[in-house]
């Protein structure tokens, strides 16, 4: 779990997971319609279309599989100028004469979203178009959607980890807690109840505990295996009254 901490300690300030960021990739087609007649005179009808890809650290096009769904806010002038896609690649096509600016809501969640600015012009039939969004606290489910597409800021540490709990022997067959569990429930938790969880981990910190604060990083970070049993029922308690644990 890696946080990131406020301006000052003082600062009321709500804590927030670690953002990771990918590259996101808009396709514009778009074509006259020589058949339709036009709306507006010198403005011939067109018929366009824009697509969501997310790239890779090669560049490459990948599925957006990252968004449950994705909102373009068209024109007002259009009938539905609310538009709603639920699966990848998101395309919205419609039927039109004039470019225009429209603001496209890319959701991780029901809640949490990216808007993105998009200019639809007829300069070219087709073009493209790369932006960078960010994905704050993504859940056990969304990160391992992320690393498709390549790692995550804290991948190599999680390696580091694992390899020395290796060494160390397999955990015990009595292990009372899913840890799993508890880091998809740590990767849902709504910002205001970061601050929450960072103060039950400090307030019951034993020795042997491996945490790392860094502020000029601004990160804090804790592997949950190295937690005492006390500690691990706090959390596990605490997500489970908030509903996280399934």
């Amino acid at each position: 779990m890696i946080v990131e901490p406020p301006a000052s300690w003082l600062s009321p300030r709500v804590l927030s997971l670690v953002v990771s960021q990918r590259k996101i990739r808009l396709v514009t087609d778009q074509n006259v319609m020589p058949d339709k007649p036009a709306q507006v005179e010198g403005f011939p009808m067109r018929k366009w279309s824009v697509s969501i890809f997310v790239l890779d650290e090669a560049g490459e096009e990948h599925t957006a599989d990252c968004f449950q769904k994705v909102v373009y806010n068209l024109h007002p002038s259009f009938e539905n100028p609310t538009q709603t896609f639920p699966k990848p690649p998101f395309t919205c096509e419609n039927e039109g004469w004039g470019e225009f600016e429209m603001v496209i809501d890319c959701y991780t969640t029901e809640k949490s979203k990216q808007s993105i600015p998009h200019d639809l012009n007829f300069q070219s039939n087709h073009y493209v178009s790369e932006h960078t969004v960010s994905f704050k606290n993504p859940s056990q489910a969304l990160q391992q959607i992320l690393r498709e597409t390549g790692p995550l800021p804290n991948d190599e540490d999680r390696a580091k980890r694992k390899g020395a709990a290796g060494a160390a022997g397999p955990k015990k067959a009595s292990q009372k807690y899913d840890y799993e569990k508890i880091a998809d429930g740590l990767g849902r938790l709504e910002e205001d109840d970061l601050l929450r969880v960072i103060q039950i981990i400090n307030d019951n910190r034993t020795e042997g505990m491996f945490i790392k604060s860094d502020v000029d990083a601004g990160e804090f970070s804790i592997d949950l295996y190295s937690m005492p049993e006390t500690l691990t029922k706090l959390l596990w308690d605490h997500l489970n009254k908030k509903g996280l644990i399934s």
